[in-house]
């Protein structure tokens, strides 16, 4: 599988599961009358960052702490068919050196594929799962959320993002750093406040002009500062900044997290809770904030509304790909030409290559929109161009994995196929890249003269990677390049173990 699959038919349930730095957070919804009715949640306290050592490679004490928690999920989940679970990681994932292996064994402790998202794309999802547990309204809001090892801010109206950063911040990694043996005193805590402070800088100015009415926490670490602000009688609602400020000193008071005894503060917080206060703080200096309200809804629900959204065909992507394409000026007709022409011989073989499956013709479809795009730095080597672009640019509604798959299909377009980017891919989606790469290759290859009049609709058939494909009578004899050429991609693609031979459609028998 190449990522989530699109549902022709509503299904009864969806889930999703939020791989976070700090907790792992299980939500399970009904779908009823097109909306989401949640009848099962589950959070466990993991610490996935704190296992991460120096050389940014997991621990084997974390690593048994993880799968353990995913074995326990996978027993409400694995029952759920492919497509209705959607499991992402954050911050810790993105940091973790050779996580392949481990993605594997969760994937397999889950019983369903592993994302991993980019921060920006996180913060889409957590305003999107916000601004469904708000109130309708058209005011400007500013959301925050702090996880473990990063915050995220957004800026947006209704459902609409419009401003969106990832900070390397987060209350697991601000602890870990300034608050190491639990000792709390005003240097530390000023160490941590400037370091998050110069966090924010570059975006500070950005997001307190950005014209918001209401900000908006969400995220374990605001939901437990309301919850001790609340207790203490510092807030009659939401987190003030002066009920923070006393938080701030009652924290330094109490000189070390043992001795800390703060009504409201649950005991799996404690460890990493100043970190996180030294963050919040931080925001709401660098953002103006004077009040904050707390959502219950974060990430996990935003993934729910999007796997909705892809269920109905509103999938964010469609709109990602056209606006990458229409950003670099790519030719929309040429484009259009070899996108049905690949997905055409996918049709075709679809059963034999394994390949049958929505989120693969689309994954086809968004490559051949976007293969091109390279052309807008240069037309030397512009397949290395346009999947560079394609893996270093922030593309809404894609996973890392979806994203490194579409830019080894640009890449792979053209002159020699590149094995060595296919190898770099996931495990289980290498070889059915590789299958789409060459049917790319030959959509390409038949709409070389860039003509809307060449309609060339061979008929294409496979036997393990032996490609036969069968031209009207006649036809390559009127096109004697293109023949030239199918000739030539056999030569390439036999570098690869792939080979093309080249026939005539059959006639058919009258009766």
């Amino acid at each position: 599988m190449l990522g989530y699959s699109a549902y022709q038919n509503m299904p009864e349930m969806v889930a999703a599961v939020d791989l976070g730095s700090n907790s792992f957070h299980m939500i399970v919804a009904r779908v009823a009358n097109g909306d989401l009715q949640v009848i099962d949640r589950l959070r466990e306290m993991v610490r996935l960052g704190a296992g991460l050592d120096q050389s940014k490679r997991l621990t084997a004490e974390a690593a048994e702490r993880t799968l353990a928690c995913l074995e326990r999920f996978g027993q409400r989940l694995r029952a759920m068919p492919p497509g209705t679970v959607r499991a992402v990681g954050t911050n810790t994932l993105r940091q973790m050196r050779d996580g392949e292996g481990f993605l594997g064994a969760a994937a397999g402790a889950l019983g369903h594929p592993i994302e991993v998202i980019a921060g920006r794309e996180e913060a889409r999802l957590v305003y999107l799962g916000v601004a469904h547990g708000l109130a309708a309204g058209d005011e400007r809001r500013l959301v925050v959320d702090i996880g473990g090892g990063s915050t995220e801010l957004i800026v947006g109206e209704g459902f609409t993002p419009l401003e969106r950063e990832s900070l390397y911040m987060g209350c697991v990694s601000i602890s870990r750093a300034y608050f190491p043996t639990g000792q709390l005193n005003e240097r530390a805590m000023i160490a941590a406040e400037t370091a998050c402070a110069l966090e924010l800088r570059p975006v500070k100015t950005e997001f307190r002009d950005a014209g918001w009415q209401l900000a908006v926490g969400s995220s374990g670490t605001i939901k437990a500062v309301e919850a001790v602000c609340l207790a203490n009688g510092w807030s009659s609602q939401g987190i003030t900044f002066t009920a923070l400020r006393a938080l701030r000193k009652a924290l330094i008071a109490a000189r070390n997290m043992g001795k800390l005894t703060l009504a409201g503060l649950a005991d799996e917080r404690r460890p990493v809770f100043p970190g996180g206060v030294a963050v919040l703080m931080s925001v709401f200096k660098a953002l103006n904030i004077e009040q904050m309200m707390v959502s219950d809804q974060a990430l996990r629900e935003g993934l729910l509304y999007e796997m909705l959204g892809r269920i109905r065909h509103e999938d964010v992507r469609e709109r990602t790909v056209k606006t990458l394409r229409r950003r670099y000026k790519g030719d929309e007709q040429q484009a259009r030409r070899v996108e049905t022409t690949a997905r055409a011989l996918l049709s075709q073989v679809a059963g034999d290559w394994a390949l049958v499956g929505s989120e693969y013709a689309d994954m086809l479809g968004w490559a051949a929109r976007l293969h091109e795009i390279g052309l807008a730095v240069s037309h030397s080597q512009f397949h290395k161009h346009g999947a560079y672009l394609i893996a270093n640019s922030d593309l809404s509604g894609f996973s890392r994995q979806e994203q490194a798959v579409l830019a080894a299909l640009v890449r792979g377009h053209r002159r020699k196929l590149p094995l060595s980017e296919f190898e770099l891919l996931a495990q289980p989606t290498r070889g059915c890249a590789t299958r789409l790469c060459v049917l790319l290759r030959l959509a390409v290859l038949l709409h070389r003269n860039r003509s809307p009049m060449t309609k060339p609709n061979p008929l294409l058939s496979v036997q393990d990677n032996r490609l036969l494909l069968r031209f009207p009578d006649g036809w390559l004899g009127r096109h004697p390049l293109t023949q030239a050429e199918l000739e030539e991609e056999d030569k390439r693609l036999a570098t690869a173990g792939f080979r093309i031979e080249l026939g005539v459609t059959p006639t058919p028998v009258r009766p």
